[in-house]
Formats: structure tokens, C-alpha cells, sequence
């Protein structure tokens, strides 16, 4: 048989963090990367339990929310178009021609 023989190297693990806090919610995010792996790992902590944040999220009406969102998204490019498929107006009052 033979002998495993390996070294051990001091590797920098590059560590990123990102982390939000939502009522009843706590969400973490870190990104682990060194010269031989990559790890990305997300928490959710759900204070005092997930069954209450849905029961939260229930009660927002999650679906007015997002009509809404999408509403003040588009509503710039609609008047856009609206506008753009009105008719030019001119910039003053048509001048009579004089013959002389």
C-alpha cells in the first residue's frame, strides 16, 4: 500500500457577504470563493416561523403589489407611445402669405 503524502498550503478564501432583513424575515447570502472551489450559501430565518411570514405575506396581497410595480414600470413607456401616436401640432398660428 501506499502512503498519502499531502502538504498543507495556506490558501486565501476570498469571503463575500450580503445580507437583508424583511419583517419576520432574515436572509444571508455568502459567496466563498478560493483557487480550488467556490461556495455560495443562502440562510433564510424565518422569526417566529415561516408559517407566519406567509400568513404576513398573505395578508399584503402580494398581487396588488406586483400590478402596481409593473404599472409605475410601464407607465412612462405607454405616454411615450401615446404621444408619439398623436398627431404634430404646429408651433404657431398659420401666417397669411402677402402678394406683392
Amino acid at each position: 500500500m501506499s502512503e498519502f503524502k499531502g502538504t498543507a498550503q495556506a490558501s486565501a478564501i476570498d469571503t463575500t457577504r450580503a445580507t437583508a432583513r424583511l419583517p419576520g424575515l432574515d436572509i444571508e447570502i455568502v459567496h466563498r470563493q478560493s483557487p480550488d472551489a467556490e461556495q455560495i450559501s443562502i440562510t433564510l430565518q424565518a422569526m417566529p416561523s415561516f408559517e407566519a411570514f406567509g400568513s404576513w405575506l398573505d395578508a399584503a396581497n402580494p398581487f396588488v403589489f406586483w400590478t402596481r410595480a409593473a404599472q409605475l414600470a410601464w407607465l412612462p413607456w405607454l405616454e411615450a407611445a401615446r404621444v408619439a401616436a398623436q398627431p404634430a401640432r404646429l408651433s404657431g398660428p398659420a401666417k397669411p402669405e402677402t402678394s406683392q
